[in-house]
């Protein structure tokens, strides 16, 4: 299998590249920057360390590792992160934009693994307005209505 090489940059150097960590994974976990706080019911957004240029044809998908809510109580206030292909200035670090849904403060240190990041191939379709839908409505929100 052909390994696509991903161009990254990290801003502290004590911090590991980001990594896969099994054989069958994924998502590569992301490391945070820095110390920080989050309040009870306070969103903030906690840097990354890593500006990754996303491959032409991919989105770069940041979710949460599915023990951050748990161990943590903490989700991401935007549901995922998507970085687009142009993400990738000097000052576009990625970063992680927290919600603390419990009533204590959430402490984050220098290195927890929180995030974990998937390049998911997408396409740039061009839209043809049509005048009528001519199939049959399914009925229901997000269901077949069984």
């Amino acid at each position: 299998m052909d390994v696509e090489k991903v161009k990254i940059f990290r801003k502290d150097k004590e911090l590991p590249l980001p990594k896969y960590h099994t054989d069958g994974s994924v998502g590569f976990d992301l490391f945070c920057r820095e110390d920080s706080i989050i309040n009870p019911k306070e969103i903030k957004l906690v840097p990354l360390n890593n500006i990754i240029e996303t491959p032409e044809g991919y989105a770069l998908c940041l979710f949460l590792r599915s023990s951050t809510p748990k161990k943590k109580g903490l989700m991401l206030a935007n549901s995922v992160g998507i970085i687009d292909q142009d993400y990738r200035g000097p000052e576009d670090e990625l970063g992680a934009l927290f919600y603390n849904f419990t009533d204590s403060p959430i402490e984050i240190k220098k290195g927890d693994r929180l995030m974990q990041g998937i390049f998911i191939k997408v396409m740039t379709p061009e839209f043809e307005e049509i005048k009528d839908v001519e199939k049959k409505s399914r009925g229901g929100f997000g269901s077949t209505g069984i």
